[in-house]
């Protein structure tokens, strides 16, 4: 894949294909050796059936039998190459090698478009596999004026034994220093055999960097039983009380206000049972340590090539206004000067609008990389967003030795800016859309004029060739994608863009790991990446992990967070919690996947202990049962019986093998170089493709009709069905028995922005709350979905039924709040009046709940402001955004009445927090509001009535007033947003000032001191003539 090769546009249905500028010839691939052992240098040597001895199934990494049984003997029983553990070399050859082979064979053959084979075609395609009866397969379409790379593979090549080079193309050869090391090891493992003397100049090696090495990467850190074990006594006693205190509540009744005492009832049955799916998904709170020194003595020798595995990183944005370029911008830069090699990088960005100002600010963000990237990795700069990094208000300097980095950093600054006028006159000039539409540099119309009836669009920018810094290094990749759009598909939003690019990247790079991050969220920690490899490239856990979750952290939050925008409490207490459990669940962005894991395959299963076998005569004796095990495949049974795919693991059962092509077709669609992607466990590109192949098979793999009749959104990548897509994508997976982790590095990993204007925030909300109701009635829900494997743990599934009902809880608050206005307006009350002895239950609970809170702010290290303002944002948004998305969910279920939502704006204001004080009017304002109002209205009116009543009447109406004070406080930052910005009077002393006025009027016509009261009988009523 070469950058500057031109904007690739094209329709597979339609049979086009544009390229607005001239492709580069590529650069031919070395000739492969295969015959001499990379480790020791002496010949591989054969096998008893005469063929080539292979110790590596995966990767074809050329060792010989000797250096073989010395690492599965005395090594770390790992490939040098591609780190898979070696597998004991007996039995068929045929079964061993089917994958390699099937992968082969379906890349240079020919699939099934719905045409015939062309005649000189027809006769060169290698078979599936050798000595067994096969049909042509799958293959690559030649394009038009593009002959080289195009021509089949000579039968020579079917029995290829080592497929992939040993080093990536353009690198040197595995160098003397690492043949030595590992001639070293071999020579003591054959000193050990007594077949060679040992060498007396030899010191062996540092033993105790070797020892480092073997360490794990990562490790658990359990919260400490000081703080978590009061916390659970505390959670199990406030059950107890919880339920004391509704059989109370239900035992009496108050028959005067029999309506009022049954919807109270009813509200906190409710409120305990939304409670306990909370609460106990945190019984297991976790944190987890990282060692990138050892990511980096194991997978990055000195000397040698590293050997970490490569990441693909999406990028997704929709519409440049809402999302302005800039913050996009901000975000692709910091992915390519990420603390990462620079050829494992390749970074995607979906342009879903199809916009020609998102292309050319990207290729303005390509040019200012080839000077910042250097920059960054040079003076080490944190973070790499040179928009957060130039308006950090700290100490530049500091830690900074270099005596240039003053210089250097002004001249960056002033580049920088010149890059931002740049980019505000591409927005600009985007603001008025010429008649004829936009037309390119070179004369070409832009192939998205029409933004829904366009053809899918690919831009290398920045690549192997063409990609080089200006001190000549080389820089990651960078593409441009914008997926092809007809009327009358169905194109999915978010998740079918995110679809489009997982196959993109398949076909183009396949890195077997992948990072997705909203457009505006950038890297804050340029070893993000690193840290999540910990996880994924570890032994021990790795192969069972489907992502690395990070949290989500924001910038230009104002300092009190009125909305509680920051979340800490989900991303600091739940999040922890889950990770406990079986993992948290992804949140849509700063998520690094396993490929694998989104092609629906199942976790690899751990060998089972095998049973003992005991004879007659001894019953403490007995001898072990050889067992075979291995993978169960997603064409097994899967979670609800689905078939979801093959595994990725060797089977001994030829049938297994066998799978058909149709399969493959129907599961991933009819792309060959795709399906031979999905076969390759750790990821890369076939050397045999040139780019010209890759680009047209990419063209075909994003239109508009590829996923018909396939898999896609169903079992395989981004799950379709609800705006909420993250949710139900993550569900599946820990359906299927995969396990996520959290990871929270010191510094956070990603940072974002995050609306504060109250209605935005709103409208944000809403969309969460009815992504989570259409998964409640959709077949994913998790009430009733994915019993059937057993392989969601049942914690987690509360905290997925809990991300689904939250929404419904609004119904309840919205009651529960109306009642205490209602209460002092009528004079009634929900509960009667109560003994000494019950009200012990109203002590006991209310201080569990107290100490709940207290106990989890204490383990977590979430700030009691931060808790509390969760608490008021979760009645705010309950009684406004929740209710409007309970009843939205409900008209799509029931009357088929669909809604749009709105991309959040992250456009920000030049002015500090402007946007928090302005006023949006939406409905969602509504409910908060006359919720507001009647409470307000009740305290007066309450009041009122107790001073007629007299002293009597008190008693009962500071039970009233507290209910009422409860969700006046709760809503006070509503309040704060109606009223807008506080230049003058504070909303605190706008609420008492109306309060104590309207009581003090009350009490002066109560008192009406301007009439003179004479003491004595009335006369009127008694009767006397005085």
């Amino acid at each position: 894949m070469e950058a500057s090769a031109g904007l690739v546009a094209g329709s597979h249905n339609r049979n086009e294909l544009v390229v607005i500028h001239g492709h580069e010839e590529p650069k031919p691939l070395k000739a492969l050796n295969g015959q001499v052992c990379e480790i020791c240098g002496d010949e591989v040597g054969i096998t008893a059936d005469g063929d080539l001895f292979v110790a590596c199934n995966e990767c074809g990494f050329p060792v010989c039998r000797p250096c073989y049984e010395y690492e599965r003997r005395e090594g770390s029983q790992l490939c040098p190459q591609c780190k898979t553990r070696y597998k004991r070399l007996k039995g068929n050859l045929l079964n061993i090698h089917f994958l390699k082979h099937l992968a082969e064979a379906m890349l240079h053959g020919k699939m099934t478009y719905g045409r015939g084979l062309d005649d000189d075609e027809s006769t060169q395609f290698p078979p599936v596999i050798t000595n067994v009866r096969s049909r042509p397969v799958s293959g690559e379409f030649p394009i038009s004026g593009h002959s080289h790379g195009d021509q089949m593979l000579s039968s020579s090549l079917h029995k290829r034994v080592h497929p992939y080079p040993v080093s990536e193309p353009g690198s040197a050869r595995w160098d003397e220093k690492k043949e030595g090391g590992w001639k070293e090891r071999m020579d003591d493992w054959k000193t050990m055999q007594g077949n060679l003397a040992p060498d007396p100049e030899d010191d062996g090696p540092d033993m105790s960097m070797m020892d480092e090495a073997r360490q794990p990467l990562s490790r658990k850190v359990p919260i400490a039983s000081s703080k978590i074990n009061p916390y659970r006594m505390v959670i199990v006693t406030r059950l107890v009380v919880l339920a004391f205190f509704l059989r109370y509540r239900i035992l009496n009744p108050v028959h005067d206000a029999f309506g009022l005492w049954l919807t109270s009832v009813i509200c906190e049955i409710w409120f305990a049972f939304s409670w306990i799916l909370d609460q106990f998904p945190k019984w297991l709170p976790i944190d987890r340590e990282t060692y990138l020194d050892r990511l980096s003595i194991r997978y990055e020798r000195e000397g040698e090539p590293s050997m970490l595995s490569p990441a693909d990183v999406f990028v997704c944005t929709v519409d440049p206004w809402k999302e302005p370029p800039i913050v996009t911008a901000n975000t692709v830069l910091s992915i390519l000067a990420m603390d990462y090699p620079v050829d494992k990088i390749s970074c995607y960005v979906s342009d879903d609008g199809a916009s020609m100002l998102s292309f050319e600010s990207l290729s303005e963000t390509a040019e200012f990389a080839r000077k910042w990237v250097p920059f960054c990795k040079k003076f080490s700069i944190e973070p790499r967003a040179p928009d957060m990094y130039f308006s950090l208000k700290m100490d530049y300097l500091k830690d900074k030795v270099q005596p240039t980095f003053v210089k250097e950093r002004r001249a960056m600054k002033r580049e920088y800016e010149e890059f931002k006028v740049r980019i505000n006159a591409l927005v600009a000039k985007g603001m008025k859309v010429p008649p004829e539409g936009w037309i390119m540099q070179d004369g070409t119309p832009w192939p998205g004029n029409n933004t829904k009836d366009h053809p899918g669009m690919i831009q290398v920018f920045l690549g192997h060739s063409g990609g080089l810094d200006t001190e000549g290094n080389e820089l990651p990749r960078l593409v441009y994608v914008s997926r092809e759009k007809r009327p009358g598909f169905t194109h999915h939003k978010k998740a079918g863009a995110m679809n489009a690019l997982v196959r993109v990247s398949a076909v183009l790079t396949n890195a077997p790991f992948m990072l997705n991050l909203d457009c505006d969220h950038y890297l804050n920690n340029s070893k993000a990446v690193r840290e999540a490899m910990c996880f994924l490239m570890d032994p021990q856990i790795g192969k069972k992990v489907c992502y690395v979750q990070f949290p989500q952290r924001f910038d230009g939050i104002d300092r009190n967070d009125r909305y509680a925008n920051r979340n800490t409490v989900f991303f600091d207490i739940n999040m922890k919690g889950l990770d406990g459990i079986q993992g948290p669940v992804y949140v849509g962005t700063g998520c690094v996947f396993r490929r694998q894991a989104l092609y629906g395959y199942d976790p690899p299963k751990g060998p089972k202990r095998p049973k003992m076998v005991s004879c007659d005569c001894c019953p403490c004796f007995g001898s072990r049962k050889k067992q075979k095990y291995f993978k169960q495949g997603a064409s097994g049974s899967g979670v609800n019986g689905d078939n979801s795919g093959p595994s990725i693991q060797e089977l001994d059962d030829d049938k297994g093998l066998l799978m058909s092509q149709m399969n493959f077709e129907k599961k991933f669609g009819q792309s060959a170089t795709f399906v031979t992607s999905t076969l390759m466990e750790h990821g890369g590109v076939p050397p045999s493709s040139s780019p010209a192949a890759l680009l047209k098979e990419a063209i075909h793999v994003i239109s508009c009709g590829y996923e018909d009749k396939t898999e896609w959104g169903i079992e395989l990548g981004w799950i379709y069905g609800s705006i909420t897509e993250d949710i139900l994508t993550g569900f599946k997976m820990h359906c299927r028995g995969w396990r996520s982790i959290y990871c929270m590095p010191k510094r956070p990993a990603f940072k974002g922005s995050a609306p504060i204007n109250l209605s935005d925030r709103l409208n944000q909300v809403l969309r969460w709350a009815l992504g989570s109701v259409e998964i409640f009635f959709s077949r994913h829900s998790p009430v009733w979905y994915g019993y059937k494997g057993g392989n969601l743990k049942w914690l987690e599934r509360f905290a997925y039924i809990n991300t689904t009902v939250y929404p419904f809880t609004s119904l309840p608050l919205l009651a529960y709040c109306t009642l205490p206005a209602i209460c002092l307006l009528t004079g009634k009350f929900i509960m009667p009046t109560i003994s000494t002895f019950a009200s012990l239950f109203f002590i006991a609970l209310f201080i569990s709940i107290f100490a709940t809170g207290i106990l989890e702010l204490r383990w977590s290290g979430v700030s009691i402001e931060e808790w509390w303002r969760n608490e008021q944002f979760w009645v705010i948004g309950g009684v406004s955004a929740h209710l409007f998305a309970v009843v939205q969910g409900l008209l799509k279920v029931l009357a088929g009445i669909d809604t749009n939502f709105t991309v959040t704006s992250k456009a920000t204001d030049d002015d500090d927090f402007g946007e928090l004080y302005a006023f949006k009017w939406t409905t969602l304002l509504i409910p908060p509001t006359t919720l507001l109002i009647i409470n307000l209205v009740g305290v007066v009116a309450g009041i009122s009535d107790a001073i007629n009543n007299g002293y009597q009447s008190w008693g009962p109406l500071f039970g009233k007033l507290f209910f009422a004070f409860w969700v006046i406080v709760h809503l006070y930052p509503f309040l704060k947003g109606l009223m807008g910005r506080q230049n003058r009077t504070p909303t605190i002393v706008v609420i008492w000032s109306v309060l104590l006025a309207s009581i003090f009027s009350l009490l002066w016509v109560r008192i009406d001191p301007f009439i003179l009261k004479t003491k004595g009988p009335d006369v009127k009523q008694c009767g006397i003539n005085c």
